[in-house]
């Protein structure tokens, strides 16, 4: 049984907005949808702005030196965003969890929905799953949803390139 729909989900949505930050709102809702979010929301002026906001918050939980410090900083995060779960039945989803109030503004459920997704993942899986790349010099953040929990590059091209850049170095 499933129970957690928000960690994984959730990490990689915001995981896919800091490596790749879309330049216009309409941009930040369709990847959303991309990532399984099929909620409307209404537009403000400032939501590419603010949206940016909790992306930029979210990387101090990716960039924290260990993982009290981790701990700490998504605390921060999802104590800003104020939301507590509620059941809704939505878009012929059938009844599910919603972290986040009906009507709230896009930035404002990205925060409570990437803030408890991420600290779903990492309780579940260890806190050790999320990262920055190791292949230099790339930065991309990786979400490992690997089964042994040893991912260190945000894609197959990165690890290759470092792998090639070892085996060079040794030959040398």
């Amino acid at each position: 049984m499933h129970l957690n729909p928000y960690g994984e989900y959730a990490v990689l949505l915001a995981a896919s907005l800091a490596n790749e930050w879309p330049d216009h709102r309409g941009g930040i809702e369709q990847r959303t949808r991309e990532f399984g979010m099929t909620m409307a929301f209404d537009v403000a002026s400032d939501d590419h702005v603010r949206t940016r906001r909790v992306v930029d918050a979210w990387l101090a939980v990716v960039d924290a030196e260990d993982d009290a410090a981790r701990a700490a900083a998504l605390n921060r995060q999802m104590a800003a965003a104020a939301a507590y779960p509620q059941l809704t039945d939505h878009d012929g989803e059938g009844w599910h969890l919603h972290y986040r109030d009906a009507g709230s503004s896009l930035p404002d459920v990205l925060e409570a929905v990437i803030s408890v997704g991420t600290a779903l993942h990492l309780t579940e899986r260890g806190m050790h799953r999320l990262g920055r790349c190791a292949a230099a010099p790339c930065a991309n953040v990786y979400v490992d949803i690997t089964r042994n929990g040893r991912q260190r590059y945000c894609s197959v091209r990165c690890a290759n390139r470092d792998a090639v850049r070892r085996h060079r170095a040794r030959g040398i």
